[in-house]
C-alpha cells in the first residue's frame, strides 16, 4: 500500500519503529577489540563515553515536546525513536563498566560530558539566560536532528565497513556497532520530523537548522578528538607510549578501519539543502536485514520467547 511520507514523497506503508531487547558478554573482548589498531579501537570507543549521557538527553528533550506533536503517526514514530535511544544509552554504558573492570576509567571524561547535557543543556537555559522557553526546547530540538544527521552517516558506514571484519574485530563489539548502527538507520528521519515539527515555520525555522548544524558540527569534532585522546592517555596497555595523531587516523581511515573524512563533511552540507530530508541517508533495507540477523537481538529474543514458554 502507498502513502504520502512526511518528506512529500511518496512511499511503502508507514515502517514502524520499536526498541528492541538485546544482550552482549563483554567476558572475552578485549581493551584492544581490533587486534594492533589502538587509534581506531578508541577513535570509536569515544561513542561509548558520549551515547550514555547524551542519549538520555534526547529523551528528555523529547518529552518536553511530546506535548506539541499533533500529528499521531510522528507521535508513535517519536516514541519508537525514544524507547531505541533509551536501550542504546544503557548498552553503551555497560561498555564503560566493561573498560573500568580492563583499568581504563573514564570518569574524568564522562563527568565532562554529563555536564554539558544536564546543565548547559538542560530543561532551563544556562547562567539564566534570557532565551523564551519555547525557543530553548526549538533549539535543543534542532541540535538532536543535527547529532542524528551524524549517527545516521555513521550507523551507515558501520553496516558497511567490511575493513573491521578483515582486521578481525571482536565479534561481540561488531554486532554492538551494527545493532546500533541499524537502528539509527532505521530512526534516521524522526529527530528532523519532529523538529520540523515543534520548530516553527519558514524562514526561522530554517535558520534555526543551520544553527543547530552549526553549533553541532564544531562541537562533536572537539568531544572526538578530545575523548580519543583521553582513551589513549589513560590506557594501561599503552602506558604513555602512544598518543592519538591525526598521521595514524589517517592510516586507519585508509585501512577502512574509519569513515573518510568526506563521508562525514559531506554530511554537512546535504544537511543545509533547503529540500533535504534524511530519509535520503543510509539503506533502510540493509538496517533491517541486519537487524533480522544481530547475534545479540536474536539471543535476547530467543531469550524472550524461553521465557514465555516456561
Amino acid at each position: 500500500m502507498s502513502t504520502e511520507r512526511r518528506d512529500g514523497t511518496k512511499g511503502e506503508e508507514h515502517y514502524r519503529i520499536a526498541p528492541r531487547r538485546v544482550s552482549f558478554d563483554w567476558d572475552r573482548t578485549p581493551l584492544h577489540w581490533i587486534p594492533d589498531e589502538p587509534t581506531a579501537t578508541h577513535v570509536i570507543n569515544v561513542l561509548h563515553l558520549l551515547l550514555p549521557a547524551g542519549e538520555r538527553w534526547f529523551v528528555k528533550v523529547f518529552k518536553e515536546a511530546l506535548p506539541l506533536v499533533e500529528d499521531p503517526v510522528l507521535l508513535k514514530d517519536v516514541k519508537g525513536f525514544m524507547g531505541q535511544e533509551a536501550t542504546h544509552s544503557v548498552q553503551h554504558a555497560y561498555v564503560l563498566d566493561h573498560l573500568a573492570h580492563q583499568r581504563l576509567d573514564t570518569g574524568a571524561y564522562t563527568r565532562h560530558v554529563d555536564f554539558l547535557f544536564e546543565k548547559l543543556l538542560g530543561e532551563a537555559p544556562p547562567f539564566g539566560a534570557p532565551i523564551p522557553t519555547q525557543e530553548w526546547l526549538r533549539f535543543r530540538l534542532s541540535l538532536i536532528a543535527a547529532i542524528e544527521q551524524f549517527t545516521a552517516v555513521l550507523g551507515n558506514w558501520v553496516l558497511h565497513a567490511e575493513g573491521l571484519d578483515r582486521a578481525g574485530s571482536d565479534p561481540v563489539m561488531l554486532d554492538l556497532l551494527r545493532w546500533h548502527g541499524a537502528e539509527e538507520v532505521e530512526h534516521r528521519a524522526v529527530a528532523f520530523d519532529m523538529y520540523q515539527h515543534c520548530g516553527g515555520t519558514g524562514l526561522p525555522r530554517y535558520a534555526r537548522r543551520v544553527e543547530g548544524m552549526a553549533v553541532v558540527a564544531p562541537v562533536l569534532l572537539w568531544l572526538w578528538v578530545w575523548g580519543a585522546s583521553y582513551l589513549m592517555r589513560h590506557d594501561p596497555r599503552l602506558a604513555g607510549r602512544t598518543r592519538y595523531s591525526l598521521r595514524e587516523h589517517n592510516r586507519a581511515v585508509r585501512r577502512g578501519l574509519l569513515p573518510t573524512w568526506n563521508e562525514l563533511g559531506s554530511a554537512i552540507p546535504r544537511y543545509f539543502r533547503r529540500s533535504y530530508h534524511p530519509s535520503q541517508e543510509g539503506s533502510l533495507r540493509k538496517a533491517v536485514e541486519y537487524l533480522a540477523t544481530s547475534p545479540a537481538a536474536r539471543a535476547a529474543a530467543g531469550a524472550v520467547g524461553r521465557a514465555a514458554l516456561g
